[in-house]
Formats: C-alpha cells, sequence, structure tokens
C-alpha cells in the first residue's frame, strides 16, 4: 500500500457496489470510491455509474497506512465539466432540457453533470417550464469555487 500515493491514477476493477460507493481493487488492493466521488453529475444509485467486473481509472485521494485503506476517486481521472462550462463567453445563448422545478426556479442542464439556475423571477407568473422541456437560456454567471451557474431566459 505505501507503493501507492495521492493524485496517482491506476487502472482497477469494480469489485462490489454499496449504497455508499464502489470498491475497486487496484493492483491487488481494495480501496472505497464514495458516491460524491463517481461521477460530476448527480446520480441516485451507484449503479448508474459503475458495474461490478468493470474496469476503470481512478486516482487516489488518500492512503490510510495504519488502516490500510484507500480513498479512490472516478471523477477526479476524468475531466471537470464545469471547466468546460467555464470557457464559454458569458451572454452566450444556449439550450438545454429542464432537470427540475424548484420554487426558487428551474435547473436546465447544459452539459452532461452540468445545471445551471433560472431563476423564478424570469418566468411569468405560473409559467414555470416543466422537467425534460428545452430552454433557451442565456449564461449570466458561473462561480467556480461554490459550483454554481447563473442562467437567464434568452
Amino acid at each position: 500500500m505505501s507503493d501507492f500515493k495521492a493524485g496517482q491514477v491506476h487502472l482497477g476493477v469494480v469489485s462490489s457496489l454499496e449504497p455508499f460507493g464502489a470498491f475497486v481493487d487496484v493492483g491487488g488492493l481494495r480501496g472505497l470510491v464514495r458516491v460524491s466521488e463517481l461521477s460530476w453529475r448527480r446520480i441516485d444509485s451507484v449503479a448508474e455509474v459503475v458495474r461490478e467486473g468493470q474496469e476503470v481509472m481512478v486516482m487516489v485521494r488518500h492512503v490510510d497506512l495504519e488502516r490500510g485503506q484507500m480513498s479512490l476517486s472516478l471523477k477526479a481521472s476524468q475531466d471537470d465539466p464545469l471547466v468546460e462550462v467555464a470557457r464559454t463567453p458569458l451572454g452566450k445563448v444556449l439550450t438545454g432540457p429542464v432537470t427540475k422545478v424548484v420554487p426558487i426556479g428551474a435547473f436546465v442542464e447544459l452539459v452532461e453533470g452540468i445545471e445551471g439556475l433560472v431563476p423564478a423571477a424570469d418566468f411569468h407568473e405560473g409559467q414555470l417550464p416543466v422537467c425534460g422541456q428545452q430552454l433557451r437560456v442565456c449564461l449570466r454567471e458561473i462561480n467556480l469555487q461554490r459550483r454554481r451557474v447563473r442562467l437567464a431566459l434568452a
């Protein structure tokens, strides 16, 4: 286990799925990929992302030599889709599906794993969109630290 260092990327095989994450065998050792480290997008189940026996690239997040445990990340070995969105000029008009409608507004998927919020005030009273509806939106603000994207109706 001392051969594994934080930041290294390794090929592993998913050995089991649990509600809290997936165990992955890497070079004869077993590590845990927690649900929050499986994907950049929101997921309801570990099985949406991986299956037992699947080969995956994982990044070592932390190694605990005393406990013989290794924390791994699947998403850290992939490009962050928010960085792709951040390259888009503010004011650009995009189209995407509504993924969720809440009292504060509607979330629209810009690229897989990245949603932005159109505030409720942008919609005519009683005219909130429905999930799945395609909306034309304007990119207003991106906060990389908070991982938030603010949109407006186009």
